[in-house]
């Protein structure tokens, strides 16, 4: 069953630039795993400094083995010193 996930980002005002060169990274390595049928980065089109990942997974095990990935776990060390507040996610299964 595919696994549907959302997940929300605040940036800080002055980091936008440097978010999105980190963003790029981790949706261009991220789109070659396997079983990622889905990796968009969105911006939101009224709140400047939000981002959404929307994400599709082939199952929640490649879900699992991508969490641990090298560009992954770079990413999260280096937006997290720009970030406004905690990212939120949002993981679900296809209801409908």
């Amino acid at each position: 069953m595919n696994l549907h996930i959302v997940a929300l980002f605040r940036i800080k005002e002055n980091h936008l630039m440097e978010a999105v060169e980190l963003f790029q990274k981790l949706v261009y390595a991220t789109r070659k795993e396997s079983g990622c049928l889905q990796y968009d980065l969105i911006e939101d089109s009224v709140n400047k400094g939000t981002f959404f990942l929307i994400e599709l997974w082939e199952s929640k095990e490649h879900h699992h083995i991508h969490d641990s990935v090298e560009h992954l776990v770079d990413f999260r060390k280096n937006i997290s010193s720009i970030l406004e507040e905690s990212t939120q996610v949002y993981k679900g299964f296809k209801i409908y």
